[in-house]
């Protein structure tokens, strides 16, 4: 048992820990993001308790796809063809999803640019949407994510006990900063837009991916962090012109 500990803490292995864990956060923006917005719609109260819940749920979902590796594995072999292109249950995982976050981040995009999220039809306040519903889709999503980590925590790492470290690692930071990212999020609406619009675009690559269109992803990110990075400036400039008339 010693050496067997001895060995899971060689200076390779570590590196390999620590990369992967970073990794994974960088993955999981797209999650976080995605948990920020649709929690937004529940009682304040419940906010981060629902947060907490759903990156949790995720980190159980990606140990459990970790101990299933034999079956993920097989998921990326054919099951059917169409116009002679094999489709893998991964594949239908990546286009349900997909397709599944397009639609959310539209119906969020038009109800934030209507008010259909704050007022009903008659003009009256709607009422905040139920804990369980919301974690149903936070649940759902989960699964399209997971899939993707855990696909790649296997590229790169051949030990379990170094993914599942990793895994709990990533989400460990996540949680800490999940409250701060979501309330910012949620309080800046330009920030919440171009959320949304990330939604939207990761959304178009998952279907894209499953269809066998592989886009990387670090274009998106590139492309949201150069949106937030607009958005600053926007966001100081205003600031200056605001302490200024006052």
């Amino acid at each position: 048992m010693d050496a067997v500990a001895t060995d899971l803490f060689t200076l390779q292995n570590l590196i390999a820990l620590i990369s992967l864990a970073a990794l994974e956060i960088v993955l999981g923006i797209d999650n976080i993001v995605f948990i920020a917005i649709i929690t937004s719609r529940l009682h304040r109260s419940q906010q981060a308790k629902m947060r907490r819940i759903g990156l949790v749920l995720a980190m159980l979902q990606r140990i459990l796809l970790l101990f299933a590796i034999g079956w993920v594995v097989r998921l990326t072999d054919p099951l059917f063809t169409i116009l002679d292109r094999g489709v893998s249950g991964r594949d239908l995982i990546l286009i349900g999803g997909g397709l599944f976050l397009i639609a959310k981040a539209t119906f969020e995009i038009h109800g934030t640019i209507e008010g259909g999220h704050e007022h009903g039809t008659d003009g009256s306040q709607s009422p905040p949407a139920s804990a369980a519903s919301i974690l149903v889709q936070i649940t759902l999503l989960d699964v399209v994510f997971s899939l993707d980590s855990v696909i790649t925590a296997v590229g790169m790492v051949n030990n379990l006990t170094i993914m599942v470290a990793a895994v709990v690692a990533s989400v460990a930071v996540m949680v800490l900063f999940a409250n701060p990212v979501s309330e910012f999020i949620v309080k800046h609406p330009t920030i919440k837009m171009l959320a949304l619009s990330f939604l939207l675009l990761i959304g178009v690559v998952l279907t894209a991916d499953g269809t066998g269109h592989h886009v990387e992803k670090g274009y998106i990110y590139f492309a949201m962090g150069f949106s937030i990075l607009v958005e600053a400036f926007n966001f100081r400039l205003r600031s200056k012109a605001k302490a200024s008339a006052g």
